[in-house]
């Protein structure tokens, strides 16, 4: 009878804290993103991230976004680059387009861990607007519309947050429905 008390009181326990666990790692694209990993071992398993994974891997960023940071990444979804005209991922991640891929990618990181909070101070600091400076050496513009937060790039596209405050030990994911394009 001990070792069935024990046994419930295991499971009760182990239930209890994986829900409560799970809740400090929110979902993106199916799987835990953990504050624990990097950028790049959470994304990895993101099925919603598989081709910002390939783009990374492409331009040769991996050892860049797993290194001490911290940066905040902007996060396309596959959906996002389904948004570019046909053809043009298939084209980037080609060899002699690595120059440009990098570019593209570098534009959607900050340096820095800029969690919405951060964000939210410079918005207001900026007087509904602020202006965040990229890896790439581009310029962001981010403010809120209602609760969304939006970003505008150089060649005046806009993209939405839709999930922030993705935790990483080197920085911090925002994903992102729409590629931010540089000049």
């Amino acid at each position: 009878m001990k070792n069935l008390i024990l046994s419930a009181f295991a499971v009760i326990t182990m239930a209890f804290t994986t829900q409560v666990y799970a809740q400090k790692n929110p979902m993106v694209g199916g799987a835990a993103m953990y504050a624990t990993k990097d950028i790049v071992d959470n994304a990895v398993n993101s099925k919603d991230h598989t081709t910002l994974v390939a783009a990374v891997k492409a331009a040769g960023l991996v050892e860049t976004l797993k290194s001490k940071g911290p940066f905040t990444v902007f996060a396309p979804t596959n959906a996002a680059f389904d948004k570019l005209p046909a053809g043009t991922v298939d084209n980037l991640v080609k060899p002699e387009n690595k120059a440009t891929l990098t570019t593209i990618l570098t534009y959607h990181v900050v340096a820095g861990k800029m969690d919405s909070k951060a964000i939210a101070k410079a918005i207001k600091a900026g007087g509904g607007k602020a202006e965040l400076k990229t890896v790439q050496g581009g310029k962001l513009w981010a403010w809120m519309e209602g609760k969304k937060l939006v970003l505008k790039d150089e060649k005046g596209g806009t993209s939405t947050v839709t999930i922030a405050d993705v935790y990483q030990k080197n920085g911090v994911i925002h994903v992102v429905d729409t590629v931010l394009m540089p000049k």
